[in-house]
């Protein structure tokens, strides 16, 4: 098995999406947190190396980055045949992956930073709510028909899409709106491993 060095953010959903499914498939990986407040210049040599957009997650597997959350996602079910979904649920998996990368992983995490930080303009903030609620109606009405994206078990399209949801409060909503989604987000959080962002993302960070 390869030696893994996960470098990600406490706050980065896209970090937690990563090392949930580490986690969650018994995977061993080193951990390493990258402060997003230091200049991109004074970050850790090492991540600077790695981080091919001087983003995270990066994961490093034996020496040889990987970039962009989904698609490490996509790696880790490959290489290790964990979280794939069963065969034909692939491409199911493939398109909620790719659904995420414009949509979920889009609205959310920017109306969280404008409401947590940034404050942006209200017509923007608004467009970002609109948006995210379209993106929440898709998934509702998915999950009314079944208890996992791709089929009856977990998958990493699972993992990649609740990773921000946990935080949804933060964006100035209400998951209770959602009884779909709420109702998946627990079977999630009953996984064996399960941990919430806010506790697996801070657990190796000296305090």
């Amino acid at each position: 098995m390869s030696n893994l060095t996960l470098y990600g953010n406490r706050y980065s959903g896209h970090s937690y999406k990563v090392r949930l499914a580490l986690v969650l498939a018994d995977i061993s990986h080193d951990y390493a947190h990258i402060d997003l407040a230091q200049p991109r210049e004074e970050r850790p040599e090492d991540f600077r190396a790695a981080s091919r957009f001087g983003e995270v997650p990066v994961l490093v597997a034996d020496g040889v980055p990987l970039c962009q959350s989904n698609a490490i996602l996509q790696w880790l079910a490959d290489s290790y045949g964990a979280l794939g979904g069963a065969l034909g649920e692939r491409q199911r998996v493939r398109e909620w992956l790719n659904w995420e990368t414009n949509r979920l992983g889009m609205s959310l995490p920017n109306l969280r930073y404008s409401r947590l930080m940034a404050h942006y303009e209200p017509a923007v903030e608004a467009w970002l709510e609109a948006r995210l609620r379209d993106d929440l109606a898709v998934l509702e009405a998915e999950l009314a028909e079944r208890r996992y994206l791709a089929g009856d078990q977990i998958s990493i399209a699972d993992v990649s899409l609740s990773a921000y949801l946990w935080w949804l409060a933060d964006a100035g909503l209400d998951i209770a709106d959602w009884p779909n989604i709420q109702a998946w987000l627990a079977r999630i959080a009953a996984q064996p491993g399960w941990q919430h962002p806010d506790e697996l993302m801070a657990a190796d960070i000296p305090a």
